[in-house]
């Protein structure tokens, strides 16, 4: 199948939050949180009101159904590393991952954000099979968080 990658807009919002509930790692022993949790603030300032200045992101769709999405936003969250480097939040659906498909969005996020941000940042928990992923993509370990890591991808030579 093929898979269109387009830009999230703010006509998206209801998507945004689906993808962000998606983003929530739970390990095989937990069961699935309520939606719920989206209302937690640390947790919704990902998603709220998404189309801000400094927000930039896509969505893969394939045969007109969104499988994933992949933004960034500049917020103060669990990736924090500074005000100016923006924090990753993406997620593929279940049933579409390992096809590439988040290969494909974080790259195309990559060559649009070194246009105006020097690095990007996210967090992301050491038993989650995701941190491969991103290790592959060239994010690198700057900070140990207990059970969670804060990963950088630099962009821009400082």
């Amino acid at each position: 199948m093929l898979i269109e990658l387009r830009p999230l807009t703010p006509a998206d919002q209801p998507l945004i939050w689906d993808f962000l509930y998606h983003a929530i790692y739970v390990s095989e022993k937990e069961s699935q949180p309520s939606r719920s949790v989206l209302d937690d603030p640390k947790i919704a300032h990902y998603a709220a009101d998404w189309g801000c200045v400094g927000d930039v992101g896509f969505m893969a769709i394939e045969n007109k159904t969104p499988v994933g999405a992949a933004w960034l936003r500049l917020v103060q969250g669990y990736g924090f590393v500074t005000g100016d480097i923006p924090e990753l939040t993406m997620a593929v659906l279940p049933d579409y991952r390992g096809r590439g498909i988040g290969t494909a969005l974080l790259t195309k996020l990559i060559d649009t954000a070194a246009q105006s941000y020097r690095a990007i940042s996210l967090s992301v928990v050491g038993e989650n099979p995701a941190m491969n992923f991103y290790r592959r993509m060239g994010f690198e370990i700057v900070r140990p968080d207990g059970a969670s890591y804060t990963m950088l991808l630099r962009l821009k030579n400082d």
